[in-house]
């Protein structure tokens, strides 16, 4: 029994005609004819009734047809095996990140390469928005990119990495040292210091901004969030900060936003389309590290 004779009587079964069979394999008719006959010599029965205008199961048929799908799909399953196992050999991913986090990429990226030595990998930054456009269009694998807080974009699927508050945030001599709270309006009054449109942090408090109906003063613009902590240290301006910055440095004072806002850093992978073998295992791992 070959492989090929249970692929033609299967295709014969689904078309209902050997014509039409011999077609869909690529083969002459006669040669579709002649393998399926031989089959049935070496099984002892007769598979298929054929007539002139259909080609029918029998009952002997109709008993061979599910194992012989079986073993088509497991050889196609074998074949799969292998074809993920050469990639994983000479394959390559390409994962994205924002300028600023706390994910372990060295740590991540050195067990990857320890795993999958022949696996090419490719790392860039940008801001978020790019990033996410990068995931969709399949030109990134995975990406660590900041998103508003309970907002997964459409096609991706995540791993939250940081989900904090967003505070501003002033330094040494500011008026509002020492001020508990700020309202997104009176905030729109002061110079800021905020990061780039496109990233997170920046999209929610632009969100919050069109809501409370004001515009805000963005006087700098810096990629990082510690670039900006600087900024306001010096006194260019009120930064708008995740708590993890804003609260841990010595020369910053923080000040909660009212209505408060969050930012939430995630590891992203896209769920449309097929996805390499070897971006499937830098994504498991990652996930891994991040729990």
């Amino acid at each position: 029994m070959e492989l090929r004779q249970l692929e033609y009587f299967v295709a014969v079964v689904e078309e209902a005609n050997f014509t039409r069979a011999a077609a869909r394999v690529h083969v002459a008719q006669p040669a579709v004819s002649a393998q399926i006959a031989r089959l049935e010599r070496e099984l002892g029965h007769r598979l298929l009734d054929r007539t002139r205008r259909e080609t029918r199961l029998t009952a002997a048929g109709r008993a061979m047809l599910p194992h012989a799908r079986a073993a088509l799909s497991a050889v196609s399953a074998a074949r799969a095996a292998v074809d993920d196992l050469s990639q994983l050999i000479t394959g390559s991913v390409t994962l994205g990140t924002v300028t600023s986090h706390n994910v372990d990429l060295p740590t991540l990226l050195a067990d990857y390469h320890r795993a999958h030595p022949g696996v090419e990998m490719r790392l860039c930054t940008d801001d978020s928005d790019t990033l996410i456009e990068g995931l969709r269009r399949g030109d990134l694998d995975a990406a660590i990119i900041s998103v508003v807080t309970d907002e997964v974009p459409p096609g991706l699927a995540v791993e939250v990495v940081t989900d904090e508050a967003i505070d501003a945030a002033v330094g040494p001599g500011d008026p509002w040292w020492g001020r508990d709270e700020v309202t997104v309006a009176a905030l729109a009054e002061r110079r800021l210091v905020a990061l780039p449109r496109g990233t997170g942090i920046r999209t929610t408090f632009d969100a919050a901004c069109a809501a409370a109906g004001v515009t805000a003063h963005v006087a700098f613009e810096a990629s990082s969030p510690p670039d900006l902590a600087a900024l306001a240290e010096r006194g260019l301006g009120v930064a708008i900060l995740p708590e993890s910055v804003s609260r841990t440095r010595a020369d910053l004072f923080a000040i909660a936003i009212t209505p408060a806002l969050r930012g939430r850093l995630v590891f992203a992978w896209r769920t449309a389309g097929p996805m390499s073998p070897a971006a499937r295992v830098l994504v498991d791992m990652a996930r891994d590290l991040l729990r």
